[in-house]
């Protein structure tokens, strides 16, 4: 399905003024759910002027009617023919000259949290260079002492898509392999809403020994409680108490 001109603007305007879910628009629009939820929250696309998909031919108000009406419903876009071809570009990832200082921080989080992927796969990510790349990895870089790991979605340089379907495939990779992972390397490697739906299985120290001991110490402890205090003096020669005519006072 084609995706209309100006994507992030007019998801903006979806959400402002539909009842849309966050999927249907993210759909529609081609992004993640996540970022449209934050363009709600106003973390995404702050300063971002919405762009009315009806007045501009993308959209028709039956279309948007319907779609609020059935969740399940995805938004079919108009033909535009000025959209034609908007996919279709080819090239290098075009980084803006405000967010390029950004990518050795964005490139430090992808080496830390996703170490399968592989240069290649992270300079198409965020668009530099594997040069750079490599610095990071070996510690080399110039300003490394002050780059700290941030997600390259929060900073604007990939959707989290994109991310999504890079991880995706290192993880079909890995299988392919016949790699063995851990639990949290499955988590890693799986999209977002993926590992959202994954449950939470509790974990058991491996060395289990010690808690046997305890085990037996507190069933020790509750069959004590159980019999009460045990008195093992004798009542009589505590009390010892005097004969008739002893020593104790008389009494008038």
């Amino acid at each position: 399905m084609g995706k209309p001109i100006m994507a992030k603007a007019t998801a903006v305007w979806l959400v402002d003024n539909t009842t849309l879910t966050f999927k249907q628009i993210g759909d529609f629009t081609g992004m993640h759910e996540l970022e449209v939820q934050g363009i709600a929250d106003g973390d995404v696309a702050t300063g971002v002027k919405g762009f009315d998909p009806v007045v501009n031919n993308q959209l028709t108000s039956e279309e948007i009617s319907g779609a609020e009406a059935n969740p399940l419903r995805q938004l079919k876009l108009k033909f535009n023919a000025a959209a034609q071809g908007e996919e279709k570009r080819r090239g290098p990832r075009y980084t803006p000259l405000s967010k390029r200082q950004d990518r050795p921080a964005s490139i430090l989080w992808l080496v830390k949290f996703h170490p399968e992927l592989s240069d290649s796969q992270i300079g198409k990510l965020v668009g530099t260079t594997k040069p750079t790349i490599q610095a990071i990895r070996e510690r080399t870089h110039w300003n490394i002492s002050n780059i700290q790991p941030i997600d390259p979605v929060a900073l604007g340089l990939c959707k989290q898509s994109e991310l999504d379907a890079v991880v995706q495939k290192a993880a079909a990779k890995k299988l392919a392999e016949g790699v063995v992972m851990s639990d949290d390397e499955r988590r890693k490697l799986v999209s977002t809403a993926q590992s959202l739906e994954m449950p939470i299985e509790p974990k058991l120290a491996e060395d289990t020994s010690g808690l046997e001991a305890f085990a037996l110490r507190e069933d020790d402890e509750d069959e004590d409680a159980d019999s009460g205090p045990v008195d093992i003096r004798d009542a009589d020669s505590f009390f010892n108490l005097p004969e008739d005519g002893g020593s104790g006072d008389e009494q008038p």
